[in-house]
């Protein structure tokens, strides 16, 4: 017996990533434990009908911090450990207090191109871009086969160059590249834009400069590259950034591991808004001396604040936010503008109608670039990494773009292959 690969989840379809590696003595090792994007809140994560619980894996190798690479956790077997960096760590139990959640898993940290044994497994993390911040791609080298999971990646953030590394001195001799392929078009379907986080950063001062009153912007708290561009666009227009406590406390979690903006800076460009629905969670996740951190640097302020200088400020905008603005007099007017700086789709959810109401007087702009990597730059990757065999995952369209990829190997979900 040889090696196998089983993708459980995702070989045809965009997140829930889970596969398997099975080693010829029997032991496995999990890629990811993701939890698929259409499960409702509330419902525990499916366990994908192929995936035998009752054995033992050797590990759990996350590539990052993403539900949809890691959301399984919560209904896996506590005794599988789990693989990962620190930074993901952190991140993984941030989200899950705030969901009232906790990872029972233990975890063990790698670094970026360290070699670690796990079992008859070598496995060697590569820090890659995307727009999660510590996303890996993992090479795994087990009986005479070397494996290549890209997990999700992209060329165009602000850590594109570690991508073009990894492409610039890829592993030798792979047998079999699993490879994500989000952007893959459909043939009806619009290009998602992948335009460098320099680009957005200048759109933003354009707009931050034009702009006579507030600038509120939708994004996601995890996703550093944005806050960062949103920063430095409001130290180049003289604005300042308000993102929510959540948002700046993921900040003070991550300084370990990045030069990222902090409260103690005493920059003139950030400051936090302190309202009553984030304040009560961050009491509840354990961090109730948070407030006081940012108001010792002050770094906080009330949403109250807001209403005075409307050109300052460019502003976090969540729904959980909302009420407490409404509260305190913060009230969209014609001359404010509201920005949606996350995948459009969201945009067109249910969830979106209350930020949609209460932005309904502004003016609306869409200033975003995906997390993961455009059509062209997919194909250049896997002609870099040179693989006998390419098993596509984490995309929806690989079928119509077989003929530009060689050693494409279609698989449906649950089925094994040996390499």
């Amino acid at each position: 017996m040889g090696v196998s690969i089983c993708i459980h989840r995702s070989a045809q379809e965009i997140g829930g990533n889970c596969i398997e590696i099975l080693a010829s003595t029997g032991e496995r090792l999990l890629l990811d434990a993701g939890r698929p994007l259409d499960t409702p809140e509330g419902i525990p994560t499916p366990i994908p009908a192929t995936l035998d619980t009752t054995k033992p894996v050797s590990g759990i190798l996350l590539s990052h911090a993403h539900s949809d690479h890691c959301g399984l956790l919560e209904t896996l077997p506590v005794e599988w450990p789990v693989y990962c960096g620190k930074a993901t760590e952190v991140l993984l139990r941030l989200a899950a207090a705030m969901s009232q959640k906790t990872i029972k898993q233990p975890c063990v940290h790698w670094e970026s191109g360290k070699f670690l044994p796990i079992g008859p497994f070598k496995i060697t993390p590569r820090l890659i871009d995307h727009s999660s911040f510590d996303a890996y791609a993992l090479q795994i080298d087990v009986d005479g086969k070397t494996i290549l999971y890209s997990g999700d990646f992209r060329a165009h953030g602000r850590k594109a160059k570690l991508t073009f590394d990894l492409m610039d001195t890829p592993p030798q001799h792979v047998d079999a590249l699993i490879m994500e392929g989000t952007n893959l078009p459909k043939p009806d379907s619009i290009l998602k834009a992948t335009r460098s986080e320099g680009d957005l950063q200048e759109q933003f001062i354009s707009l931050f400069r034009e702009s006579r009153g507030r600038v509120f912007v939708s994004w996601a708290s995890t996703n550093i590259d944005r806050t960062v561009t949103l920063y430095k666009a409001c130290q180049k227009s003289g604005r300042v950034l308000v993102p929510d406590l959540y948002c700046m406390l993921v900040l003070k979690l991550l300084k370990p591991y990045g030069r990222l903006p902090q409260a103690e800076w005493k920059s003139r460009h950030l400051r936090a808004v302190v309202t009553n629905k984030m304040s009560y969670l961050m009491e509840r996740i354990g961090e109730s001396d948070f407030v006081e951190y940012l108001k010792k640097h002050q770094s906080a302020m009330s949403a109250r604040a807001l209403a005075e200088n409307p050109e300052k400020w460019v502003i976090m905008a969540r729904s959980s936010l909302l009420e407490d603005y409404a509260a305190k007099g913060i009230i969209p007017v014609e001359e404010d503008t509201w920005v949606w700086s996350m995948w459009q789709g969201y945009l067109e959810e249910a969830s979106s109608k209350p930020l949609h109401d209460f932005f309904a007087p502004c003016r609306k702009k869409y200033i975003h670039s995906s997390g993961h990597a455009s059509a062209d730059v997919l194909r250049k990757f896997a002609d870099a990494m040179k693989p006998k065999l390419l098993l596509p995952v984490h995309g929806a369209a690989w079928k119509e773009h077989q003929g530009a990829f060689s050693q494409l190997r279609p698989m449906a979900n649950g089925q094994w292959i040996d390499l």
